[in-house]
């Protein structure tokens, strides 16, 4: 259950047709072409990077964790795999990986849960689920809170023990690790740079991640 598939990728920065960084506690909302290749990069290392895609066509279909599981019956992601959306179909590809694994499981944090799991003076404390709302306000095409499903938690080390409880341990990344994807249709994504303080997962030091986008690439 733990395999990892590291590959490089050989696409170069200065080729992308788009090259951003977003500092850790914002959002992030961006539409991705059918064959163009989208990367997130890990600045500082072992910062949690909550993402979601959305068929760009009809936000009613949208990433799937217990499909894309289901579909490659892995619980971590890593190159080869399959992001499933609810409708069984394949909405990228990750083509590149030099970090090996990647969460599905742990979800996004909250305000709710940053009481449960910490301390309830937590509560207040700024999670992805706000980021998250804060984006899709901002987009103003439809999506609404109900529309948010459980997450990918790109570089976020969330093993699972053998009683079937998911731990939040110290990240596996390290500074300049990227995930790479080929979207298989034309997607929303949706990101929340984590900026939780209270789990190792980032080491307690939330930092910025670099997202590229590069035009379809010829066969």
């Amino acid at each position: 259950m733990a395999t990892t598939t590291l590959v490089q990728s050989s696409l170069a920065p200065s080729d992308a047709i788009y090259d951003a960084i977003l500092d850790a506690g914002e959002p992030w909302i961006h539409e991705i072409r059918k064959g163009q290749i989208f990367r997130i990069e890990d600045l500082g290392g072992n910062q949690a990077v909550d993402t979601l895609f959305y068929n760009a066509a009809d936000y009613a279909e949208r990433y799937s964790a217990t499909d894309t599981v289901l579909g490659q019956r892995n619980i971590y992601l890593t190159t080869g795999t399959k992001l499933m959306s609810n409708r069984f179909q394949p909405m990228l590809t990750i083509v590149a990986d030099t970090c090996g694994r990647h969460d599905t499981l742990g979800g996004a944090c909250a305000n709710e849960s940053n009481m449960v799991r910490y301390a309830i003076e937590k509560r207040y404390m700024h999670a992805c689920r706000n980021s998250f709302l804060k984006a899709i306000a901002h987009w103003g095409k439809g999506l609404e809170k109900r529309d948010i499903p459980n997450n990918i938690n790109f570089f976020m080390n969330v093993p699972v023990t053998a009683e079937g409880r998911l731990t939040f341990e110290d990240g596996i990344s390290e500074p300049g690790k990227y995930v790479e994807m080929r979207a298989e249709m034309d997607v929303l994504a949706l990101i929340s740079n984590c900026p939780q303080l209270n789990n190792p997962c980032n080491a307690y030091n939330p930092t910025p991640v670099r997202l590229l986008i590069w035009d379809a690439q010829a066969e």
